[in-house]
């Protein structure tokens, strides 16, 4: 039973870090390269990766969306979809993807002569699965070292401990002031049916052997 409550627990756990790490804004350095836009089809499970920032998205089988190919400091080639979240998950009320597309185009530089980006984005690239993050913002710095500091994620982790704290503190103090006497008293109550259906059982024997 200890196991099964452990790999539940685990479970648990990874599913909040995989949405966080999905949800939460990330920064990346790059050099832009090109910018495209491409037609898309979604009518697969994968859906769930793109943008819906409309009612009718979700009806959508395909749509144009644009695209910023970018290159990260050690060489690595990086490609960010470029979407309206709206009022929609994740809540980044984003409605300028016309003016970051503008943004991009015009940050557009070569290898001989780098502009370099902040591109604040979220969601995940995996080329199997055929998914982008979507950029979110950019903003230019002085040197590919350069990277902003991540402080809306510090807060909003500190404050998430937080609360995950204080709720395990209050579940604990119920379950040993509620739940545990409740399930004690189960136990003790079966253990008391099992020892009278016991004697029960052994004077019926007694009574069939005379």
């Amino acid at each position: 039973m200890g196991y099964v409550r452990w790999i539940i627990f685990l479970m648990f756990w990874s599913g909040i870090a995989a949405v966080l790490h999905y949800t939460l804004p990330q920064y990346d350095v790059v050099r832009i390269v090109n910018t495209y836009e491409e037609r898309i089809e979604l009518n697969d499970w994968t859906r769930a990766f793109w943008s819906r920032p409309d009612a009718q998205s979700a009806a959508v089988q395909n749509r144009d969306v644009q695209f910023i190919q970018a290159v990260r400091p050690n060489g690595d080639a990086i490609v960010y979809r470029n979407e309206d979240t709206g009022w929609s998950w994740p809540p980044y009320f984003k409605f300028d993807t016309a003016n970051l597309y503008t943004q991009a185009n015009d940050a557009i530089s070569t290898k001989d002569a780098p502009e370099w980006v902040a591109i604040r984005h979220y969601g995940w690239r995996s080329q199997f699965l055929t998914v982008f993050p979507n950029a979110v913002s950019l903003s230019d710095v002085a040197a590919p070292e350069v990277k902003p500091r991540n402080w809306f994620n510090i807060i909003f982790l500190i404050g998430f401990s937080a609360v995950a704290w204080a709720v395990w503190v209050r579940w604990r103090r119920f379950r040993i002031r509620r739940v545990e006497p409740i399930v004690e008293h189960i136990e003790d109550d079966l253990w008391a049916a099992g020892n009278a259906l016991r004697d029960r059982r052994n004077r019926l024997r007694e009574w069939f052997r005379r």
